[in-house]
């Protein structure tokens, strides 16, 4: 392998837009609404507008803090610097593991789509396909990760834009042809109330759609090897309200406008394509088959990117094979790509060969990672804030709203969302399971990160001791 410079700047601008906003589009959005719309009904928004609002708090702080110094390893970085090695190193980890196993998720999820259509190739040759081509995009250059996630997130952006202008239309009556008989606004109250399941439902939606959100961070991680990071990074911080507004609160709401919260259709089919469905509109179901691979292997395209990054910023640091740390000519940190998917890949097998048990351990293991990231998020910022106004106030350029006030209150909410799922013990994958393996590792992870910081610390004592016996042996 060719040692480069580092990474490169590869990202256009319009590759970091994309990037920001294809972000907060997941494939669980569509994939898993219809489990949040059967529990808490239109109250639903509710749970959308609590857990995007967390988002927009937690994004703002990570704004504040990689607009004045961005970098691969994003909130990893600061987190070393703010709180310590050990949080660094934990955080990094930790997060890595999650997109390694959304690897396996994502690969088998639209190994399926393509199996149904085209089932000459079985389930396991189609998710092998996909990672390889993907794994081989990141490792021509990040300007070509950048321009399949342009398109794929462009891919999105526009489904999901449609998807809300059609179905405006229906609701209103005024698309030519629709189906309309079950659509309109009454929807949010006629069927039971507004929150026919009672307030505590919304709870329990929050809890099945904030792993969702997972992905707002990447455009922080991708402003390093953009042409004008600062901007970048201000730039989406900036836009995090209305893409969440839009892009989740408003298809969300058509959704449960254009079909009563409890038709049977929408846990059948799904949501998205139930509401498609009822307006008459043909082929609907492959048409939201197509948006979904798309957002599949856009998700599986950033987890690679994503991964393979936390990994080389972590390896730039010390806490990871120096390997990861080297890049290619083309600025492509080789090691770091091979790594990740690799593990990808044992992932995958693990899916397909012990679904029930290694892979569920995976699963809910790397579940409440996302709830992690967030709350060492706000805990570095709270010491960031005073670094940065300290050495460099000139780059506040991007600023938490009432620092330190909604930083802890955000704290606040994190940690009753993590106790509150302590309390969901329903099913293998419950929210106690979840919370409980995760602090597992999380746990794993830090005790590493503490006997690797006593052995380096012994190593630097060592060192000074020989330093000063050779210098007392000189004076003799």
């Amino acid at each position: 392998m060719t040692s480069g410079s580092g990474l490169q700047a590869g990202l256009k601008n319009r590759h970091l837009t994309m990037i920001a906003i294809g972000g907060v589009i997941g494939a669980g959005l569509f994939v898993g609404s219809s489990s949040g719309i059967a529990t808490a009904g239109p109250g639903i928004l509710l749970s959308y507008a609590l857990v995007g609002t967390l988002v927009v708090l937690v994004m703002r702080m990570l704004g504040e803090m990689s607009a004045a110094n961005p970098t691969s390893g994003s909130f990893s970085a600061h987190a070393d610097r703010a709180l310590g090695r050990w949080a660094g190193f934990s955080i990094g980890w930790l997060y890595w593991f999650f997109w390694v196993v959304v690897l396996a998720v994502e690969a088998t999820a639209g190994a399926k789509i393509l199996e149904g259509w085209i089932p000459a190739v079985p389930q396991w040759g189609w998710a092998l396909i996909v990672m390889v081509v993907l794994t081989a995009t990141n490792l021509v250059s990040v300007g070509s990760y950048g321009e399949f996630e342009f398109w794929f997130a462009g891919i999105k952006v526009v489904a999901i834009g449609a998807f809300i202008v059609v179905g405006a239309l229906a609701i209103f009556g005024v698309l030519p042809g629709a189906h309309t008989d079950k659509a309109g606004l009454g929807n949010l109250t006629d069927h039971g109330g507004f929150l026919p399941n009672g307030p505590g439902a919304i709870l329990t939606g929050v809890l099945l759609v904030v792993f969702s959100f997972m992905g707002s961070e990447i455009a922080t991680l991708a402003a390093g090897e953009s042409e004008d990071p600062q901007r970048a990074v201000t730039k989406s911080t900036n836009s995090i309200i209305w893409r969440i507004g839009v892009f989740y609160l408003g298809s969300i709401l058509i959704v449960v406008c254009l079909l009563p919260w409890n038709d049977p259709s929408i846990k059948a089919q799904g949501s998205y394509v139930a509401a498609l469905d009822s307006l008459g509109i043909a082929h609907a179901g492959q048409i939201m088959n197509f948006i979904v691979l798309t957002s599949v292997l856009s998700c599986l395209n950033s987890g690679l990117y994503t991964a393979s990054r936390m990994a080389f910023s972590l390896g730039g640091r010390g806490d990871a094979p120096k390997a990861f740390a080297r890049t290619t000519a083309r600025g492509v940190p080789m090691a770091a790509i091979i790594a990740s998917v690799v593990f990808g890949f044992v992932a995958v097998f693990f899916n397909y060969a012990y679904p029930d048990t290694v892979f569920l351990f995976l699963v809910n293991s790397s579940g409440a990672v996302a709830l992690f990231v967030w709350l060492v998020i706000c805990a570095s910022q709270l010491r960031m804030r005073r670094i940065i106004e300290r050495e460099s106030p000139e780059k506040l350029v991007v600023r938490m709203w009432l620092y330190p006030y909604l930083t802890w209150a955000t704290i606040a909410l994190i940690v009753f969302v993590l106790g509150y799922m302590l309390t969901d013990t329903e099913g293998e994958s419950s929210g106690r399971t979840t919370v409980l393996l995760s602090l597992l590792v999380a746990l794993a992870v830090i005790a590493v990160s503490v006997v690797k910081e006593r052995v380096r610390g012994g190593r630097a004592t060592a060192v000074a001791d020989t330093d000063t016996d050779t210098d007392k042996v000189s004076v003799g």
